[in-house]
């Protein structure tokens, strides 16, 4: 196959390694938006940034620019941009002939003032409105960038409701090592992925404050429960959410010392300010900018989140430290499910 990944962040050039290992024999190319980081990998044969030390295997080579304008031979393109960058890039792609995919995991910010009604969208959301004849995709699941560079064990799941998507993502990526599920359920996968990060941030502020395993465990299941609530109102399938892309990930991500969104939970207890810990991580936390969304669409839908509201109000400086494990872990008596 012919594959091009566009965004050469961590898990753009993670997975363009895995590709490019492939038994198949892929031919892949990255292409990073900055021409001096491109060149630079290129000639260092490593991603010095994001991914020190892991050599890029032979049949990966890396190019700079935004949207390729090669990509009419392509078998499969990959979209491995921030949250904040899939629109531009999918209005770049709206008439490829190649199935898309995108790796980002999060809810859009508004594209206007949230007071006026407007509220940030899902993956496919945004693709329905720009490219709505693409056929396209999400690559998810429980993945640290480092260990699918490394060639560790990784299970992903690919979801569209296209079948020759979730077929092209398969012989692209699953191998010996990164082993790839297909689903049509694109809308439990994602929020899932989008979910999952909010309430990383809310365990690592337990973790941070020394509250105990208990408290981890507690806070992961009744996160669970909130995740599956939202999906359901989406229109997901609650099977989703057992699996990889809903529990799986929200495991990973909500106890992992390599999460991003951990990390800012982390931060915030040692008494950092918001923009201090996003400062110090380097890497875009999906998390902090998703959750205000996660809970507006929670509200529109009358979908309690208590949880995800308590990181909400800590992240806006409506919430004390001190106040926040009560907040994060209260709600009234109920049966377990509700």
């Amino acid at each position: 196959m012919n594959i091009t990944i566009i965004g050469a962040g961590a898990w753009g050039t993670a997975l363009a390694i895995s590709a490019g290992r492939h038994p198949a024999g892929h031919a892949v190319q990255l292409w990073a938006r900055d021409a001096v980081q491109a060149q630079a990998m290129q000639a260092a044969r490593e991603n010095a940034r994001y991914l020190p030390g892991i050599a890029l295997p032979e049949r990966l080579s890396v190019h700079a620019g935004t949207v390729p304008g090669a990509i009419a031979a392509e078998d499969l393109v990959i979209i491995a941009t921030p949250m904040a960058g899939l629109r531009g890039t999918l209005q770049a792609l709206r008439e490829s002939p190649a199935p898309v995919a995108w790796l980002c995991k999060g809810f859009e910010a508004p594209q206007a003032d949230p007071a006026s009604g407007s509220f940030g969208l899902l993956a496919h959301e945004v693709r329905a409105e720009v490219a709505p004849d693409l056929r396209a995709g999400v690559l998810s699941g429980p993945s640290f960038a480092q260990e699918v560079a490394r060639g560790q064990p990784t299970a992903l799941v690919a979801a569209s409701e296209h079948a020759a998507v979730r077929e092209a993502l398969v012989a692209a990526f699953h191998g010996p090592a990164l082993r790839v599920y297909a689903s049509d359920d694109i809308v439990g996968v994602e929020v899932g992925g989008a979910v999952k990060n909010v309430l990383a941030i809310a365990t690592g502020l337990c973790d941070g404050l020394q509250l105990g395993l208990n408290a981890r465990a507690a806070l992961i299941t009744r996160g669970l429960a909130e995740m599956t609530r939202l999906g359901l109102a989406l229109g997901a399938r609650a099977e989703t959410f057992m699996g990889l892309s809903g529990l799986g990930d929200l495991v990973l991500t909500a106890t992992g010392d390599l999460s991003r969104n951990r990390r800012v939970g982390l931060l915030l207890a040692e008494g950092k300010t918001l923009q201090q810990a996003v400062d110090s991580l380097g890497h875009v936390a999906e998390g902090v900018y998703s959750a205000r969304t996660v809970v507006q669409r929670a509200r529109l839908l009358g979908v309690e989140m208590p949880i995800a509201e308590g990181v909400v109000a800590l992240l806006d400086g409506q919430l004390k430290l001190a106040d926040a494990v009560a907040t994060l872990m209260e709600r009234e008596p109920t049966v377990e499910l509700a």
